[in-house]
């Protein structure tokens, strides 16, 4: 029998299969005209969409409508640009847009992209003018903050009076922090010399800034910070527009099916297999210079030495050709430009920090990122020794099969933790987005005798069960699974399999994300017939072909999975999750497959009894529990006071609670949590990799989750 890898790649090539036939079929031409590319890439797109997504949509008025209002949304979702006569203008096209697709056209796109551009254009005049003026903040009026609940401005004039309320609130929110730091300042400078850190800058007699001084210079921020957001956004091309706008279209099927630009393809890639080709340093931009930040270590920039933290990068060659200017370019364009295939060389001119021009050859290299991967720790709690897993996301390499992936790290660990004889153990998939599916069924096999572990199904057809077809288990201890609003997709199936089996507790906020489909990722490139080749690339699809079901036939699509044990969360007043997306497939549920849940299942009234009592004394969760509330006040409080007095109150109230929680934090009992002894052996002498290593556990100290989890598995020992 074939296995589940197995089956999906024959599914795969089956839909590509089909889809380069109906490509042949749509571009027979009947005229001498040249292609153009954007003509062939969005039809290329539906062709796509239409024989290999999970839910077809038919191409008429109603995914014309569906288009138009999300393109807007995105492209203006605060309503700070257009105008209501702009809106009606582009309004005629509300029910065209699925024909100008099918003929290859695109109107609404070329307006609409006019109109912003010339709105741009107005609204920069209008934030330089008005930010000419001192805004008197004493005036009762307020500012709406909820884009929902915003309308498009009736003219020139409205959307003037908008941007100065924008501004203003801009403005007063600065004055307000600049407020809070005058004030730790004075007080650092009034406290006695002993109790000062050595750290701490203390200015003595700085003078006192009125908060009128102090508008002048918010001000000048504003300014400052708006010329850059409107010069990166006026760096936007038509490519960069044309793959918003297909992405847009992909995205009226399902939030997760969409369309990548060559570019956002590599970015994805990273993201899935923790690597990437160039010089491994970490940039930013600021006053339109590009910045080193950070190396990461071991990376090609560390081994050549002479690039450092804080150097200015001026100019970018690639080897011995003309260096181009970076200065102003907007971060990614940068990016791009530096990095590039291994083995090639780079040429940095840069500015040190000691004001000296170097021109720096670096030859590209794989670049490791350590923080995509799986790591370990050991807890001490009392006597009790309890293995921690972080696990970021569900990685592997699919181009190489010898990469690595997530379920054979995993594994790795357990066996590291397994020598360190802990008595159990956290798996934490907190804010794992998740990735791999085949990495979750193989990471379910650790836990669980072999057996279904998901189903998955086509739009038509019976559901394919992936099972883990290895009798071992690699840990059988009490096992605790930490999830939260975040975690998705393969996350949701490997709590889910816990759970169904009955393998271990999940613990974390009232459920999880909601994503329950699986999507394929198709090359448009290799769709096309020859006659492209030179308009490309294309650029990728991903789309939603199947959807995943629980072994006991539920899907976790829309409502995600809800934990054994559910604990206060900070997320909670956040309306986030696959039901609050655009345009999400609804839940659905299967027959059951076939399994035996574990012999050894954990009493999970009783834990949960245990827990909820430890959570009710707890001084922490009360008050996160009290946070939460306030915060959803607010939230739905969506208009602000643009009076400094009123919006002081309302900030220093939200920052004494923040305080309240924070002191409690450092009141409490920090976890023993440190790296397995091995790793840090591994690393050696290395400093910066040493404290790398450190710093993911130095975090988790005060995790008062984390240590209700191993106060769960405590009770299971």
């Amino acid at each position: 029998m074939s296995s589940p890898r197995l089956k999906i790649g024959l599914y795969a090539s089956l839909v590509m299969a089909i889809f380069v036939l109906a490509s042949y079929k749509l571009y027979r031409r009947t005229d001498a005209r040249a292609p153009q590319k954007d003509e062939v890439l969005i039809k290329a797109m539906l062709q796509g969409l239409t024989v290999a997504h999970y839910q077809p949509e038919k191409v008429d008025d109603t995914f014309s409508k569906r288009v138009f209002d999300l393109y807007l949304k995105r492209i203006d979702y605060n309503k700070k640009f257009l105008l209501q006569p702009d809106i009606a203008q582009l309004r005629k096209y509300q029910t065209a847009i699925d024909d100008q697709v099918k003929a290859g056209t695109h109107e609404f796109l070329d307006l609409s992209t006019q109109l912003l551009n010339q709105r741009m254009k107005d609204v920069q005049g209008i934030y330089r003018e008005v930010l000419t003026q001192p805004f008197d903040f004493t005036k009762e009026e307020s500012f709406e903050t909820e884009p929902d609940k915003m309308t498009f401005a009736a003219d020139k004039a409205a959307q003037r009076e908008e941007w100065r309320k924008y501004l203003k609130y801009q403005t007063m929110s600065r004055v307000s922090e600049m407020m809070d730091e005058q004030a730790k300042r004075k007080e650092k400078a009034s406290a006695p010399t002993a109790s000062i850190s050595k750290t701490a800058v203390v200015v003595p007699n700085e003078p006192y800034r009125t908060p009128a001084e102090m508008e002048i210079e918010a001000r000048k921020r504003v300014l400052k910070y708006f010329d850059s957001q409107f010069q990166d956004m006026m760096q936007t091309d038509d490519p960069e527009r044309l793959a918003l706008y297909a992405n847009v279209i992909a995205n009226t099927y399902d939030p997760h099916t969409e369309y990548f630009a060559p570019r956002d393809k590599d970015k994805f890639d990273e993201q899935m297999t923790g690597q990437f080709e160039g010089i491994g340093a970490s940039l930013q931009e600021k006053d339109g210079q590009i910045k080193v930040s950070d190396l990461i270590p071991g990376s090609a920039s560390y081994r050549q030495g002479d690039l450092k933290a804080g150097d200015i990068i001026m100019r970018v060659a690639q080897g011995a050709a003309e260096p181009v200017s970076v200065e102003g370019l907007r971060l990614d364009k940068a990016v791009a430009l530096i990095k590039g295939k291994k083995g090639t060389e780079v040429r940095l001119t840069v500015k040190k920090t000691d004001g000296s021009t170097q021109v720096i050859p670096i030859v590209r290299d794989v670049v490791i990122i350590e923080e995509t991967f799986a790591k370990s720790a050991t807890i001490d709690d009392n006597g009790k020794k309890v293995g921690y897993i972080r696990l970021p996301g569900f990685y592997a390499d699919f181009n190489d099969n010898g990469g690595r992936s997530s379920a054979t790290d995993v594994k790795k660990e357990l066996e590291k933790l397994t020598k360190e004889n802990v008595q159990g153990v956290v798996l934490d998939l907190r804010s794992n987005g998740g990735g791999s599916l085949q990495d979750a069924v193989e990471m379910a096999g650790l836990f669980v005798e072999n057996g279904p572990v998901v189903q998955v199904r086509s739009s038509q057809g019976a559901p394919n069960i992936l099972n883990d077809r290895d009798p071992r288990v690699q840990y059988s201890g009490p096992l605790v699974v930490l999830v939260n609003k975040y975690s998705a997709s393969a996350s949701e199936i490997l709590a889910a399999a816990i759970q169904d089996y009955k393998r271990g507790i999940i613990m974390g906020s009232a459920s999880t994300y909601g994503k329950g489909t699986v999507q394929r990722i198709f090359d448009l490139d290799d769709a096309m017939p020859a006659e492209f080749n030179n308009i490309k690339p294309f650029g990728s699809l991903k789309l939603t072909t199947q959807k995943f079901y629980r072994i006991n036939g539920g899907s976790t699509q829309f409502k995600g999975v809800v934990p054994d044990i559910i604990l206060p969360d900070l997320y909670s007043y956040l309306d986030q999750g696959e039901k609050e997306s655009d345009y999400p497939l609804k839940w659905d549920e299967i027959s059951p497959a076939r399994y035996r849940p574990w012999s050894g299942a954990p009493a999970v009234a009783k834990l949960s009894e245990a827990s909820k009592k430890r959570v009710d004394n707890s001084e922490s969760f009360k008050l996160i529990n009290g946070m939460v509330q306030r915060m959803i006040k607010r939230k739905n409080d969506t208009m602000v006071s643009l009076k400094l007095d009123t919006y002081r109150a309302e900030q220093l109230l939200a920052k004494a609670e923040s305080d309240k929680y924070e002191q409690l934090q450092k009141a409490a009992q920090p976890l023993n949590i440190a790296p397995l002894t091995a790793d840090l052996r591994q690393l050696g002498s290395d400093t910066v990799q040493v404290n790398r290593a450190t710093r993911f556990t130095r975090n988790l100290k005060k995790d008062i989750t984390l240590r209700e989890a191993v106060a769960v598995v405590k009770d299971q020992i």
